[in-house]
């Protein structure tokens, strides 16, 4: 299916998939790519320089995490905005902002000064980038994180405490419940398996048709 449409209607440029660790943002992320011949652009784990040290010593890399995964996700939007193409984008530069960084300031585990630091210089990038046209957040428990993140097994994810899921959980909750900055659809996925099960997919990319339509 293509997204595009007549030059007097407005392109669907950007699309977002926010979602707790293990919530099944890259899964998703494929399934509508697939579905609307969409580009994408995945959030940089493999190639991370620091998130292997990172779950070994979050106090030390903390902050080295954090402000690549801002520069990383900073050029992702620069390229989706300046393109011609429909992109959908796994995990979103507001996450790291909201969700982790004060999430580890919070735990001590990143140094004031540095969460002062880097929330200035967030608030400097995101200044001078549009939202996503649409937010799509995969809400989940964490009994279901926990059992997406055992079947993956990454082996840097194996030392994740249940206390920091469940805290990266409620300031997800926060964020989302607080979202004005654009079009929003909440998946709550506890209760569907659309990696394996095919009338699951067919419910998903029923309601993000739904909110496309509401776009045009």
């Amino acid at each position: 299916m293509n997204t595009s449409l007549p030059s007097d209607k407005p392109m669907i440029r950007h699309v977002a998939i926010a979602g707790n660790i293990g919530a099944g943002k890259t899964t998703l992320t494929e399934m509508l790519s697939r579905h609307f011949n969409w580009d994408v652009h995945y959030e940089n784990t493999e190639n991370n320089p620091y998130l292997s040290d990172f779950y070994v010593d979050m106090k030390r890399w903390s902050f080295n995490l954090q402000v690549f995964f801002l520069s990383s996700r900073y050029q992702q939007v620069l390229r989706i905005q300046q393109g011609n193409r429909t992109v959908i984008q796994d995990r979103t530069i507001y996450e790291d902002a909201f969700i982790f960084a004060p999430n580890l300031a919070d735990m001590g585990l990143m140094e004031r000064r540095d969460f002062e630091n880097y929330t200035t210089l967030f608030q400097s990038i995101v200044s001078q980038i549009k939202p996503p046209d649409l937010l799509i957040y995969l809400k989940a428990s964490i009994p279901t994180l926990v059992d997406h993140i055992q079947m993956r097994g990454r082996d840097y994810e194996g030392s994740i405490s249940l206390d920091y899921l469940k805290r990266l959980n409620e300031r997800y909750d926060n964020w989302i419940n607080g979202y004005r900055e654009g079009r929003l659809l909440i998946i709550n996925v506890d209760h569907l398996d659309f990696q394996n099960h095919p009338e699951d997919s067919g419910k998903v990319l029923e309601m993000v048709q739904a909110e496309l339509h509401g776009l045009f």
